[in-house]
Formats: C-alpha cells, structure tokens, sequence
C-alpha cells in the first residue's frame, strides 16, 4: 500500500522518492519534496543520479538527516511514532524546519505534523488529501477556528516576522477569544479573519510596517508584534576596495537615523562595474537580501534626473550611481543620496 501510495503522489507533484523495501527497481516508502534542482551537497554518495535509493543504500537516519538540509517538504508514509522518532533530533525551529507529513500507511489519513504554517505542511496535508482521497488532520488552534495566524499572514504577504514568541503569544489571544487589532500602514494586506479595527480595546496588535521603532504611546503596552515588509532598496556607490566593516557602519547608521528596520530591505542596487566589489557583497550577506546590478547603458537612460558628479563621470561612465539604480529598481526615493567617507547612499521605497 505504501508504494502505491508513493506513487500517486509522484504522479501529481514533484517529489523523490525512498523504500526499504523494493518490489521494483527503485519504489518508495517516504516521499520528500525536492527543495532544490540537486541536493545542496553534490558528491552526496547516497543518491544516485534519479535521488532514489536502492534498497542495498537505504539508511533511514541518513535519509531524514539529508531531508532536512535538502527538502521543503518530508513525507512519511509510516505510523506517527515512527516519523517523530525519526525527525526529533534534527528540529531547530518553525522558521527554518521543512514541512512533515505522516500518511498511515492505509492511505486513509494525512497528517500535518511539524511546520505546519512556516513550512507550509497545513496547506500540503489539504494537497495530497485530495489527491489521494484521504482525510486531512490538522490540529492547528488558529486554523480550525478559521482564524489567520500571524505567520499565515507573514507567509502569504512575504512579511518577515519581528519575534516568533510574540507571533506564538499573538495566536495565543485569538485562539482564547482575546482581541487582536491589525495595523496596516500601507493598507496593502487584506483584513485578515479574526482581528479588529478597535485598538482601544485589544489585547495584542499585529502591526505591518518597515520602521524600526513604531508609535507605541497610544497603544497601552499591548503585545505588539511586527510584520515587516521588505520594501527598501539601497542604493549604494563606493570607492574600489571599500572597507567592509566601514560600509556595514554607514548603513546601520543611517537606516538607525531614518527609522528602518534591517529585516525591511528588499535588494542593494548599484552599477554593473561593482558587482564583484566585496563590501557590497557583504553588505547583502549580512542583509539577507539580493545585490542588482545596472549596466552603464541602463543608468544613462535615466541619470539625467539626477545629480551627477563629472569624476564619478569620467572614472565609470555615468556621473550618478546610487539614484538611478533605485528608479531601474522600481522604487521611490525616500532619502537622496548621501556622501559617506568614500561611499555613497540612497534609500527608496517601492
């Protein structure tokens, strides 16, 4: 039954495929959803060159360890025991750990089991039950009371979440019937089930926003949980071999001054001659967040709105750098450029 099982999962999503025990060639006991195009490690040993194991590879700890690293998603066609035993000491926390499902091996029931928000496994526990005719489990509080969840709406609206304790104490008032308010200063996501506009009388506010510090005087020490919204783009210049710790100093500082959250920035934009400068390269490392580059041709499309210096001119073809890259970007800018001690810094909004 496991195979069979196995197999019509295979036929209707992108998973690999393991067993202990073949009655074909390659067939599968567990079937993980693939994270990657290949596994991160490319000379693993254990996988052959479909990522099936034969039956003589099989080791069941080094296939859940290697799961964990490599997959979205690990599903278990096995009792629940056996899945617990076998994923509890690779757990570290909802934010970094895969989906897991335990499908009994009737093919009766699909169990969400770990990640079920972050991760996704509530929506895929509802996914492989319609597509194998079973009956989902899911023992979320927040979900069957049809309420969103905080890191629902995080993960819907690619919002990072401030502090997972205070998304759990958050999810903790709606599920005992508190009341929640939801701030939005964008007014970008839609109003989410189970919250209210009344913040007067709320227990606990989930606010979306890009500020470090937000207003609290009028919100009474409420628990307050933010979702930040990754919509800041820095545009950066600077000198060849800038000093990285000094370029990391300069941009704390400024986004300190302008009341910006670090987890807020979306990408670092510059122009193409920098894109191997390992200062900004770190700078987007350290941000977690992609560096975009422009070539000269792009940026003197647009340039003409800004102001240039005629050295930056004549050492790179353009006279502006910072500016014109948040305009190819898409965004707004919010603060203009700035003259840092050798480098250059401009912040936009899209």
């Amino acid at each position: 039954m496991g195979n069979d099982i196995a197999y019509k999962i295979k036929e209707h999503m992108d998973a690999d495929l393991y067993s202990k025990y073949v009655t074909k060639e390659l067939i599968a006991e567990a079937s993980l959803e693939y994270k990657h195009s290949h596994c991160k490690d490319n000379n693993l040993n254990l996988l052959n060159d479909k990522h099936y194991f034969k039956k003589e590879d099989f080791n069941f700890k080094e296939i859940v360890k290697k799961s964990f690293q490599d997959y979205d998603a690990i599903i278990f066609i096995s009792s629940t025991g056996i899945a617990v035993r076998a994923i509890a000491s690779f757990i570290q926390s909802k934010d970094k750990d895969p989906a897991v499902i335990v499908i009994d091996s009737t093919g009766k029931y699909v169990i969400s089991l770990l990640s079920g928000h972050l991760g996704g496994a509530n929506e895929l526990t509802e996914k492989i039950a319609k597509t194998i005719g079973a009956e989902p489990i899911i023992t979320t509080a927040t979900d069957n009371l049809n309420i969103k969840a905080p890191d629902i709406i995080a993960k819907e609206n690619n919002l990072v979440i401030e502090d997972l304790k205070k998304a759990k104490d958050i999810a903790a008032l709606l599920v005992n019937g508190q009341k929640v308010a939801f701030i939005d200063e964008e007014d970008l996501v839609n109003f989410p089930k189970g919250y209210t506009y009344d913040i007067e009388s709320a227990k606990g506010i989930v606010f979306v926003t890009n500020k470090l510090h937000v207003d609290e005087t009028f919100l009474n020490n409420k628990c307050i949980l933010k979702l930040i919204r990754k919509d800041i783009v820095l545009g950066i210049g600077c000198r060849k071999n800038y000093d990285e710790g000094i370029m990391k100093e300069n941009v704390i500082k400024v986004l300190k001054e302008e009341n910006i959250d670090l987890k807020s920035i979306n990408s670092i934009v510059s122009v193409e001659i920098k894109k191997d400068e390992k200062s900004i390269k770190e700078l987007s490392r350290f941000l977690e967040c992609p560096f975009i580059t422009y070539s000269v041709d792009e940026i003197k499309k647009v340039e003409h709105k800004f102001k240039g210096s005629e050295f930056v001119r004549k050492t790179i073809g353009v006279g502006s750098v910072c500016e014109p890259s948040i305009e190819l970007k898409g965004a707004k800018i919010i603060k203009e450029k700035q003259k840092l001690n050798g480098m250059t810094l401009a912040i936009g909004k899209l």
